[in-house]
């Protein structure tokens, strides 16, 4: 996004799970700074972005997409708060619920704030990828 710059959780986040690389000063634009997946446990979709690998769990949920995340922070706030909150109530290690939690939103047409609002499907490969990095870090206790 044009004039976006990462700050605060939302830069820890992305930039910890190594989905997008911050730059300092204004207008910088992430790029992947994602190593080459281990074998066996990503596959390249058709729908992926040229440089974009996604990563899928055994189960068939996109777990990883190796593109520059995009939300604003407001969005990246409320994705992570709704994820938490989600989390708690199902109560356990929130680390075990990250698979869990991505494959509701990813198999549910109901838009959330999880999803800015949207469903999984009619958000672009960096806006999955946000949604992505805000789950992680909610399971981290990042929000």
């Amino acid at each position: 996004m044009p004039g976006y710059r990462c700050r605060s959780l939302f830069a820890v986040a992305a930039c910890v799970t190594g989905l997008t690389a911050c730059t300092s000063g204004g207008g910088g634009h992430g790029t992947s700074t994602t190593p080459a997946p281990p074998s066996g446990t990503s596959q390249t979709s058709a729908t992926a972005t040229p440089s974009g690998t996604i990563g899928t769990s055994p189960g068939g949920v996109t777990t990883r997409i190796d593109v520059p995340a995009e939300s604003t922070e407001e969005q990246y706030a409320q994705a992570c708060m709704a994820t938490k909150k989600w989390m708690e109530a199902k109560g356990g290690d929130p680390t075990t619920l990250v698979e869990p939690f991505l494959k509701d939103l990813q198999s549910n047409a109901a838009p959330g704030p999880a999803t800015f609002n949207s469903t999984w499907g009619q958000l672009s490969a960096a806006q999955q990828a946000a949604v992505i990095v805000a789950v992680k870090a909610a399971a981290e206790g990042g929000c």
